[in-house]
């Protein structure tokens, strides 16, 4: 039986669920929240920060009022779908706490499961959260204690004001608790470190980590002890868990090496021209206010040997059984950036002059950088290029980004002894490494490819004389 309370809390508490973010992603990790409870929020206005497979994304709440409850901690990893904030939307009527979280109670009476909404729910970003027949569990009670500081501030985040509370459960989330149930933790027997006494995935790390047995007794005898730091001496290993950037990267080459036979070629080729071009482009009035590099020169170069020979361009659609020829460049440029490597792409590159191409080759490296980088910035490459030459690495065997047909690796340039008009001189060189996948490019195709790129950036005049 519904009662006026329910209705009135269901009325006056709204919930914010992780958004799909993009091209049917099923999770994001919270990085960072910019509310607490308490503070008031604005239609449009960012709270957190989230990581997907593929970028960080801040998240806007749609609607007013005052956060009421953050469901989960920095560092969690929620599924789509799921509620990540509450919000008070009629703040000041009432101390009631929302329906759908109940007060923690030494003996609460099991939850009744909710049934999942049909169809796709509309979201902020993408096609909706597919249904799904995820239901809650009902909880059971238990007697472990927690600190009573803990629970006094959970009960304010609950809408109860700060009353005692002799027992609880644990305040953990279901990802930790089913951590410590496979680690074998009670987690009544865990010191939370979490806000409002929330038990975290460290937190249950720790207390699976064996203690030195003289820094055991120490604590003992302790009058006051604090919670010990984890202390593990001759840590040979750490295992660092495989989610982010870092998992889709993973899946991303097991999926192309063993999807696409990849083919490598590669040249060395006398870029001191290039180099000349490069320093005089900089002095150009025409270029100023946008970075000039080798890069640049190389993609432009790569640019026009794909419009020389446009098959290269293309796609393997494995569901049709069709080569996709592609009419338009969306360039990627592998970008190495503290998150794991993200490849984002210069949507119609092929278009662009060379003052364009310039300026939006620093736009896309900065918003790398920076971590700003979105899922639609990294949707729809063509070809990529890599530059491994800032390492000073001299070339390497490039896996294709998924969906891709070739992508290019540049080495490190470097002033070298050779031939040049019959005489060994310093010249400056490099290695240029293609891969293409050998489904839908001959290895007569890839190496026009090459050797046009390797052409131009001998005699960049042929940018002018070739486009």
């Amino acid at each position: 039986m519904t009662t006026m309370t329910d209705t009135s809390n269901a009325a006056r508490f709204r919930e914010f669920k992780m958004p799909d973010v993009g091209e049917g992603l099923t999770e994001a990790e919270i990085l960072k929240w910019y509310v607490q409870p308490g503070d008031t929020v604005t239609d449009g206005q960012v709270v957190c920060e989230v990581e997907t497979a593929k970028a960080a994304v801040e998240l806007p709440i749609p609607f007013d009022g005052v956060v009421h409850e953050l469901r989960f901690p920095e560092g969690t990893t929620v599924d789509v779908g799921q509620v990540i904030i509450a919000v008070d939307v009629v703040p000041g009527s009432g101390d009631a706490a929302p329906a759908a979280v109940p007060a923690p109670a030494a003996e609460p009476a099991a939850e009744p499961e909710r049934e999942a909404p049909k169809g796709r729910q509309p979201v902020l970003v993408g096609y909706g959260v597919a249904e799904t027949s995820t239901k809650r569990r009902a909880r059971k009670g238990t007697g472990a204690a927690v600190p009573a500081a803990a629970a006094a501030i959970q009960g304010e985040l609950n809408g109860h004001g700060s009353v005692a509370v002799q027992e609880s459960r644990p305040l953990a989330k279901p990802p930790v608790r089913k951590l410590a149930k496979d680690l074998g933790i009670d987690l009544a027997t865990v010191v939370p470190t979490g806000e409002g006494g929330i038990i975290t995935r460290a937190d249950v790390h720790a207390a699976a980590t064996p203690v030195p047995a003289q820094a055991e007794a120490e604590a003992t005898v302790s009058s006051a002890p604090e919670a010990p730091a984890p202390v593990v001496a001759g840590v040979r290993e750490t295992r660092v868990p495989v989610k982010g950037v870092r998992k889709a990267i993973a899946q991303a080459m097991v999926d192309s090496a063993f999807t696409a036979p990849h083919v490598t070629e590669f040249v060395t080729v006398d870029v001191t021209r290039t180099m000349k071009l490069v320093a005089e482009l900089k002095e150009d009035k025409d270029m100023a206010g946008v970075r000039v590099n080798p890069l640049l020169i190389i993609a432009k170069a790569l640019l026009v040997a794909i419009r020389r020979n446009p098959d290269v361009n293309s796609a393997w659609d494995e569901a049709n059984q069709e080569i996709v020829r592609k009419h338009y460049v969306n360039l990627g440029i592998a970008a190495a950036t503290p998150r794991g490597l993200i490849v984002p792409n210069i949507k119609d590159a092929h278009d662009k002059t060379l003052p364009e191409l310039a300026a939006a080759l620093g736009e896309l490296v900065s918003t790398a950088r920076e971590g700003r980088t979105s899922p639609a910035a990294m949707a729809g490459g063509t070809v990529t290029i890599t530059n491994v030459g800032v390492f000073g690495v001299d070339t390497g065997t490039p896996i294709l980004n998924p969906g891709e047909s070739a992508i290019l690796a540049v080495g490190a340039i470097k002033l070298q002894p050779w031939v040049h008009k019959g005489k060994v001189k310093p010249r400056q060189v490099t290695t240029l490494a293609l891969s293409f996948d050998h489904r839908l490019v001959d290895g007569e195709l890839g190496s026009k490819v090459l050797a046009d790129v390797a052409a131009i950036l001998e005699q960049p005049k042929r940018l002018i004389t070739w486009a």
